[in-house]
């Protein structure tokens, strides 16, 4: 009997990771009826990462609150409490910023305008309602604001020459001249779950690589980048330093209110018991909406992957699409949605049902 670990990613927008799984299994028991499966849905610390931990801890409760979204418009959202233990007498919040200033949020790009202060605002939400720490996930965000938005909404003030508040979004992060943190809220344990090791500036940095998935043109990257390395003076942090570029610099803000920051893929695969799943298991599938250039560096797929190499496990890929600039000599096999659906747009609309024949067209690639 085969026994086959199904941890998949969500595929942004489209279909959760829960739901991946189960798709992918109903179609690998078309071909192989009698295999065993192991359901661990993942998440990296983008869209899902509080449902992975709401699934995976007993007596996790979600908390309502509204936020002003990456757009500035109310969003209804809401915050994930984990139940108190000996070291967190108040229990543990877990924010993640998908679900509060997360591109998917967004009807249009607003790469000058959008910002994190919904993340910020769940965040203090989280504060004002006793927890002992703080989990926030920073995957999908929607702005390159440098955490501003997030720290204005703790407390900290961004102002211009004139000593007057910054405009939000990426369009205030060009004017600041002065930070004021004398009313920032004081950070309790805090554990940031990134899905990226990119630093705040440079040609890796949070402008150059991700900006122009937030709207910026080429011709932003610039006056954006050298505003990031400014505001990293400001607030006193090295932006080298791995991580700090993760949502658009939020990742740097994050650190400047003395936050840890911590591979997403491994916090959660610790906490629904990866390892030791994959460790019985003959083979793993895993994948995520786009398997690209970008998914090797701290994304679900290659942390997987890793895994299973480590435990003498077959390691599979089934994703959305996968790019020409991908490495997938990580794993034995691969199915992209895209090809078996015959386009984007098609594969878009029936996840479900395209993700069953990707478990099926990997189960006969064995």
């Amino acid at each position: 009997m085969t026994r086959v670990v199904l941890a998949p990613d969500s595929f942004k927008g489209t279909i959760t990771a829960a739901d991946a799984a189960a798709a992918l299994a109903e179609g690998w028991a078309i071909v192989d009826p009698h295999a065993e499966f192991v359901h661990r849905p993942m998440a990296d610390g983008g869209e899902g990462t509080v449902a992975a931990f709401a699934a995976a801890v007993p007596g996790a409760r979600r908390m309502p609150v509204t936020v002003d979204g990456p757009a500035g418009s109310p969003i209804d959202t809401g915050w994930l409490l984990l139940p108190p233990g000996g070291d967190t007498p108040g229990g543990t919040g877990v924010v993640d910023l998908a679900s509060t200033s997360g591109i998917e949020l967004l009807a249009e790009l607003r790469p000058w305008d959008a910002d994190t202060t919904g993340v910020g605002q769940a965040v203090a939400a989280a504060l004002d309602h006793g927890v002992s720490r703080v989990i926030v996930g920073i995957g999908s965000s929607a702005s390159t604001d440098g955490g501003m938005g997030m720290l204005t909404a703790l407390g900290a003030r961004f102002l211009d020459a004139a000593g007057e508040p910054v405009a939000r979004g990426a369009r205030g992060l060009l004017d600041v001249a002065t930070v004021d943190l004398t009313a920032l809220r004081a950070a309790p344990e805090v554990r940031v779950l990134t899905d990226v090791t990119n630093p705040l500036v440079g040609p890796r940095g949070a402008a150059a690589v991700f900006g122009p998935q937030k709207g910026l043109l080429l011709s932003d990257i610039g006056p954006v980048d050298a505003a990031l390395a400014r505001l990293a003076d400001l607030l006193g942090l090295d932006p080298a330093t791995p991580g700090t570029g993760a949502a658009g610099g939020t990742g740097a803000a994050l650190v400047a209110w003395g936050a840890a920051l911590a591979p997403g893929a491994a916090e959660v695969a610790e906490l629904v018991g990866l390892e030791s799943a994959i460790r019985g298991a003959d083979l793993v599938i895993t994948g995520e909406g786009s398997y690209d250039g970008q998914s090797g560096d701290g994304k679900v797929p290659s942390f997987i992957a890793g895994l299973a190499a480590s435990a003498g496990a077959t390691a599979m890929l089934a994703a959305g699409r996968i790019t020409d600039d991908s490495d997938t000599t990580l794993f034995t096999a691969s199915a992209s949605l895209t090809e078996l659906a015959g386009s984007s747009d098609a594969a878009l609309a029936e996840p479900a049902r395209w993700l069953r024949d990707a478990g099926a067209a990997l189960a006969r690639s064995r």
